[in-house]
């Protein structure tokens, strides 16, 4: 009698979001995180600091309280700012702009049984409001599996933590940038890269992504491929 074949590994899709899911924001978009903290602090600080695409929020939170000589315990005020400076934009009319061919990117992995998720440098607020902005339903994202980086120093305490959050399944990051990959090998996670943010399909095969592909409307055949091989492997 033929034994049975095993069944299939879990798989939790873990998308990023800005650069992946949506399009980056406009320019200024960074000013954003200097406005909560100078409302937290109460005072204006100047100049701003440069903002190095895929830190996290509370990672950019960090650097400019410790850059102006505020303690690290004002960070939760300021993030706290920061989610309601973000829900502001959000009802007055701020916008994004869904990445090309997400939406199908989304549909596949569902029809193939996959969880689609988030690990995300922002905060859970802000997440959502992005998505909410852009017309992507939140409802697409199992957000009970989702990590966010709010309060997170560097993006690694997400990946560590959904490793240990959903254990015994597959756990796949798909994101836009260099710490995304870096992010992934510290919780040992296949990273799949979209070169829909600022860094070019150039820029992302210097990492150890399992795929490099220039958007998911032409990519997609090539990431479930991928996904097949990590299943098979």
């Amino acid at each position: 009698m033929t034994p049975p074949l095993p069944a299939p590994t879990p798989t939790t899709i873990l998308w990023d979001v800005d650069g992946t899911l949506l399009f980056n924001a406009a320019a200024g978009g960074g000013a954003l995180y200097h406005l909560a903290v100078e409302e937290a602090v109460g005072r204006e600080l100047s100049p701003p600091l440069p903002r190095a695409h895929g830190k996290t929020d509370g990672q950019i939170l960090f650097e400019i309280l410790d850059a102006f000589d505020y303690p690290a315990e004002r960070q939760p005020e300021a993030l706290a700012r920061l989610d309601a400076l973000s829900v502001a934009r959000h009802e007055a009319g701020e916008r994004r702009v869904i990445a090309p061919g997400v939406p199908e990117a989304l549909a596949a992995m569902a029809e193939r049984g996959f969880m689609n998720a988030l690990l995300t440098g922002n905060s859970a607020t802000r997440t959502r409001v992005k998505l909410e902005g852009a017309g992507l339903d939140p409802a697409l994202f199992d957000w009970s599996r989702s990590y966010f980086g709010g309060s997170a120093r560097v993006r690694s305490e997400i990946t560590l933590a959904a490793r240990a959050g959903i254990p015994g399944e597959r756990l796949v990051i798909i994101g836009d940038t260099p710490r995304d990959d870096e992010a992934a090998r510290a919780a040992g996670m296949p990273f799949i890269a979209v070169a829909t943010g600022v860094y070019t399909v150039e820029e992302l095969r210097e990492t150890t992504a399992v795929v490099v592909v220039a958007d998911l409307a032409h990519g997609l055949p090539a990431v479930l491929d991928a996904l097949d091989e990590l299943d098979a492997a």
